[in-house]
């Protein structure tokens, strides 16, 4: 895996790389962010959704275009007043996924517990543990996979992700402490990343990897939503120089109060076939890349895609 891959990377807004006054005030706004929602009970925070949302909606024309693109290519029937519903939709999915995001460290494991139905956590991710060699958990950005996360870390099993590094480096400290609050063992992206995937499932832990968007552009090229781009190649490189099998997995939003649903797709087939180890590499990344269609079709306006992910999209 090259240090390029991203684990469960942090999604945050493309301007933080501004002064250090501007930034000291960021951080702050996100401390207090956090602060207010975790002052808010659950039923209050979950109606704050849709006035955020609609107030982002509004603010963000160039995010209002992405997010229209990205939805009408997992769904091409959209048009009009319904794809207009589902992008309102994509806004406060998303303000709903930081609000959850924030309040997670402070919910008692019962609460957590109680928000999230595994579904079939059981037979593929225990199967995978049970078989000693780890797993890689390989998610898009969809739902509310912050949830499941520490839902994980409550049961025991050890989790490990890899957070992006972002501007400043208090902003990214903040995150850290947040994730590892969560239970997660936290490795930021850089030089030693690989070794500390391999060293996690080697200990027979969870890795969990979002993998439908290559920032850096240096993965393999696949067809995905019926078009060209990369995606990354760390999922399956891992995969076939230690073993370890590749879950194709969504945690969704569902109706009710801090309600999710968890989706795990039977593992990939991660063998190696080519002469060329990169062609394998491909193969699987493709393969992946058609179960992450099937997972963000289930649910489009969860998915939290306002960035450009194809070539063909502005500002790539």
């Amino acid at each position: 895996m090259t240090e390029r891959t991203t684990m469960l990377p942090i999604p945050v807004p493309s301007n933080l790389g501004i002064g250090r006054g501007s930034a000291a005030i960021t951080t702050g706004s996100y401390r207090l962010g956090a602060l207010a929602a975790r002052l808010t009970p659950g039923v209050v925070a979950a109606g704050l959704s849709a006035p955020i949302g609609a107030g982002a909606n509004f603010a963000s024309p160039e995010k209002r275009l992405m997010i229209s693109r990205q939805l009408q290519r997992a769904d091409p029937t959209l048009r009009g007043l319904r794809l207009r519903q589902a992008v309102q939709d994509a806004f406060n999915y998303y303000a709903q996924y930081w609000i959850e995001s924030f309040r997670l460290p402070t919910l008692s494991a019962r609460a957590v517990d109680r928000g999230f139905d595994e579904g079939d956590y059981d037979p593929h991710i225990t199967e995978a543990l049970d078989a000693g060699t780890g797993c890689i958990v390989a998610l898009p950005h969809l739902g509310g996979w912050e949830w499941a996360g520490r839902w994980i870390a409550d049961q025991g099993h050890p989790i490990t992700v890899i957070v992006e590094r972002v501007e400043p480096p208090e902003l990214f400290q903040w995150f850290v402490k947040l994730r590892s609050d969560l239970g997660m063992n936290v490795v930021p992206l850089g030089p030693k990343a690989g070794g500390e995937v391999v060293a996690a499932l080697k200990r027979n832990e969870i890795v969990c990897l979002l993998c439908d968007r290559d920032i850096q552009r240096s993965g393999p090229m696949v067809e995905f939503f019926g078009e060209e781009t990369t995606l990354p190649g760390g999922p399956a490189t891992v995969a076939l120089r230690t073993g370890a099998p590749i879950l194709p997995t969504a945690v969704y939003f569902v109706e009710g109060v801090d309600r999710h649903q968890a989706w795990v797709r039977p593992p990939l087939l991660v063998k190696r076939r080519a002469k060329r180890f990169r062609d394998d590499v491909q193969r699987v990344t493709q393969d992946l890349a058609y179960e992450l269609e099937r997972l963000i079709r289930f649910a489009p306006s969860q998915w939290h895609m306002f960035q450009p992910n194809w070539p063909s999209d502005p500002g790539y």
